[in-house]
């Protein structure tokens, strides 16, 4: 195998991946487009809202709040003093979230979107 310039950043997100820093989804909606768009894989930090809360903008994978089988790929748009957070996504015709099942505990959401896979 031969690595260039150009794949070393997907080698470390490979090495992140195998190491278990990061967790591997696959986007099947059309919630998120343009910026993810269906069959898309990403990676996740788990780690990452451990000591500290979403910020506003942040894309986040997070438990559906009634159907606790459901992950959900949405944008951070606000985020209350006692941690809820409202989560929209960037498609609003395609995007079932916080506008139909409300705020969503921060100790719901999974971890923040760091990097996709084309």
């Amino acid at each position: 195998m031969l690595f260039t310039k150009n794949s070393i950043p997907e080698l470390i997100l490979l090495i992140l991946w195998i190491l278990r820093k990061r967790l591997r989804f696959r986007v099947t909606g059309a919630s998120m487009t343009p910026l993810l768009k269906p069959g898309e894989e990403i990676l996740i930090d788990p780690r990452a809202y451990r000591h500290m809360p979403p910020k506003v903008g942040d894309i986040v994978v997070a438990r559906h709040p009634y159907r606790k089988q459901l992950r959900l790929v949405k944008r951070v748009t606000v985020v209350l003093e006692d941690g809820r957070c409202f989560l929209q996504g960037d498609n609003p015709i395609e995007s079932t979230d916080s506008r139909s099942f409300g705020l969503v505990d921060s100790q719901q959401i999974i971890g923040k979107v760091t990097s996709r896979f084309f």
